[in-house]
């Protein structure tokens, strides 16, 4: 009984229901209106012609159009209505004057630090992916910085605590979702004592991903306990594109020195102490050194954006790293759904172009783009061993329907494709003929792609790429190989779910 009651009197279960009045109300009314003056309807007419033009003539992805203009072509009296309220992804000048001036403050902060030119003698794969970011993305490349990939989240809540414990100055956490548990409850217990002790501590998290984990007022319960926090973009009861633009960023900053990143939220079932899905399969990679500089600029940003602040970055820098042995170079980057540079796809897109050898991924979604499909079979067919693992037990059903409908076409070009069977495979990894490597929080869906603010960390000639690839390797004796054949016998009802899941997947 309490358990239904929570259900019922859930905060998501009034946001739902205020959303399906809302359509509800825009279809009456506009059904009304048209009935009865009919200046109106075919004023709403031709609004929908004009949106369906206007995304016809955009930059959108194209499956991305189709979606939409699948939306609003059956229902022209309203569809146009709809499309401007919720689809027609117009940044408020505001909004990008904020946007513009998070860029100029990171490229002032970070500019010195630029370098691509340095990795012109690795060639001009190299140099062009740094070059890219960096003018781009005001993500600079950097060297002296030691990196040490972390193949589970059993591995890496061990090694945060460790590093937690060694904060003097201050801890910067971003993360989609926080949940109690073992693993929040243990980081809150050091984050607490740190706090009394001076350290200054910021906690982040996304209203969304935290919707079901964490009370309304918990960022109230953290600043009571001297832990500065903020929370993304508070979900409205309200028709808004602005809904779609989640942090799904995963960033733990320890003085501008340590830094982590990956796809390792601060839930149980990452390290694998709570079982949802099977064995909970992800990763994440620990950087010391120069580059952590980087990423505390990315933080700050994004505290500065939601808190409204203009606060002066310098006073956070740490002091000179100790000059190592040569590290490779490692650049973490960032993505931002609010310009027009899909930072993380063309990451993706540029290691997929430069193989010659290989390229592995590990993913838990695979609800790719025409561009991203395009370049692993051009990739597949050009001979290039292109392998990809995906969960075998899914945590969304849809989801994992709309994955499957991904893969013959890959199949058919050569790609290979395995399905992670002892559970759900959450890491988001690319590695690359043991030259390049990327760990972060791109997924391979269009929420990640295109809608979502995400961050990574991109490595040339670092060691722990060997151990990204090795890593791969392991995950492979343990998955499962799906091949073309499993598609012949196919229910003809759950193929036609499939299809009609991929035309809508960049609208889910």
């Amino acid at each position: 009984m309490k358990k239904l009651l929570y259900i019922l009197f859930h905060r998501s279960v009034f946001v739902a229901l205020a959303l399906m009045a809302q359509v509800a109300t825009l279809v009456v009314m506009v059904s009304i209106f048209s009935e009865y003056t009919e200046i109106f309807y075919w004023c709403c007419i031709a609004m929908s012609v004009m949106a369906a033009i206007a995304i016809i003539c955009s930059r959108m992805e194209p499956g991305y159009k189709i979606a939409w203009l699948l939306v609003i072509l059956p229902f022209p009296v309203f569809g146009g209505f709809f499309y401007l309220m919720v689809g027609g992804g117009a940044v408020p000048k505001r909004t990008q004057r904020r946007m513009q001036g998070m860029l100029e403050k990171s490229v002032e902060t970070l500019k010195e630090d630029f370098k691509a030119d340095d990795l012109l003698r690795l060639g001009g794969d190299a140099a062009g992916q740094a070059s890219y970011l960096e003018h781009r993305a005001a993500c600079p490349a950097y060297t002296n910085t030691e990196t040490e990939y972390l193949s589970l989240g059993d591995t890496a809540f061990p090694r945060i605590l460790e590093e937690l414990e060694k904060a003097e100055r201050y801890i910067f956490l971003e993360y989609f979702i926080i949940q109690p548990g073992v693993f929040w409850d243990s980081i809150l217990a050091i984050l607490e004592r740190k706090a009394a002790q001076g350290v200054e501590v910021r906690v982040l998290y996304d209203d969304f991903g935290c919707m079901f984990t964490l009370p309304r007022d918990y960022n109230e319960t953290l600043i009571k306990k001297g832990i500065q926090c903020r929370v993304f973009n508070r979900l409205m009861p309200v028709m808004s594109l602005r809904m779609n633009n989640r942090d799904h960023r995963k960033l733990l900053i320890i003085d501008g020195k340590t830094g982590f990143t990956g796809g390792i939220n601060l839930a149980d079932e990452y390290i694998n102490v709570r079982e949802r899905f099977g064995h909970w399969k992800d990763s994440a990679i620990l950087l010391e050194g120069d580059a952590v500089w980087s990423m505390t600029v990315m933080f700050l940003t994004m505290w500065d954006y939601i808190a409204d602040w203009d606060e002066d970055f310098e006073r956070f820098r740490p002091p000179a790293a100790p000059v190592r042995p040569w590290t490779g170079y490692v650049q973490p980057y960032t993505d931002t759904p609010l310009d027009r540079e899909t930072v993380g796809q063309a990451v993706y897109l540029n290691m997929i172009s430069k193989a010659k050898n290989y390229i592995y991924i590990t993913t838990p979604y695979l609800i790719i783009d025409v561009a991203t499909n395009t370049a692993l079979c051009n990739a597949a067919k050009s001979g290039v061993d292109v392998r990809i693992i995906t969960p075998h037990i899914p945590d969304k059903r849809y989801v994992f329907e709309v994955t499957r409908a991904h893969y013959q076409p890959l199949l058919e070009a050569g790609v290979k494709i395995y399905e992670y069977t002892p559970g759900f495979i959450h890491a988001k990894n690319f590695v690359v003929d043991d030259r390049f490597a990327t760990v972060g929080t791109v997924n391979l869906d269009y929420r990640s792609l295109f809608l979502h603010f995400e961050d990574g960390v991109w490595l040339c000639e670092a060691p722990c790429i060997r151990d990204i690839r090795r890593d791969f390797e392991e995950t492979l004796k343990l998955s499962e190989a799906y091949s073309l054949r499993k598609f012949k016998h196919l229910n003809i009802l759950l193929q036609l779910y499939r299809s009609i899941l991929r035309v809508f997947a960049p609208l889910m």
